[in-house]
């Protein structure tokens, strides 16, 4: 039996919305993909230690905070610490286009804002894990 793809759904900090999360969660579930959501307002210590607890393949963080170029980095960097490389990190959400770049080199393998089809966030992650 093959295994299904498991999603680690994050909100990192103080966003109260996640209509967006739901979404596209449902969406990854629809996908065939396993899909947990860690809730509102968490830490990145808490959405790596999730990650890390489910052994997911896959961490999807939204944010509209406008602090995704601490929070996002924050996540990689524990990810690092923890010894943890084989995880595909991928942030979505309100996020302008000049900061998708230094996102993206810090490890954030794509960044996919408002108005992206959930299917291509579906293709991307099945065309993208690091896990076999």
């Amino acid at each position: 039996m093959e295994r299904k793809i498991r999603v680690l759904v994050a909100k990192p900090g103080l966003d109260g919305h996640d209509r967006g999360a739901k979404v596209v969660a449902r969406a990854l579930r629809d996908a065939g993909m396993e899909v947990i959501y860690t809730g509102l307002r968490q830490t990145p210590e808490q959405i790596v230690a999730a990650a890390i607890q489910e052994d997911v393949d896959v961490i999807a963080m939204s944010i509209l905070s406008g602090a995704h170029n601490h929070l996002f980095p924050r996540v990689m960097e524990l990810l690092r610490e923890q010894g943890v490389d084989d995880v595909l990190v991928i942030g979505g959400g309100i996020i302008p286009e000049e900061d998708i770049p230094a996102l993206r080199e810090c490890g954030i393998a794509a960044i996919f804002t408002p108005g992206t089809p959930t299917s291509e966030t579906i293709r991307f992650i099945q065309e993208n894990l690091k896990r076999a």
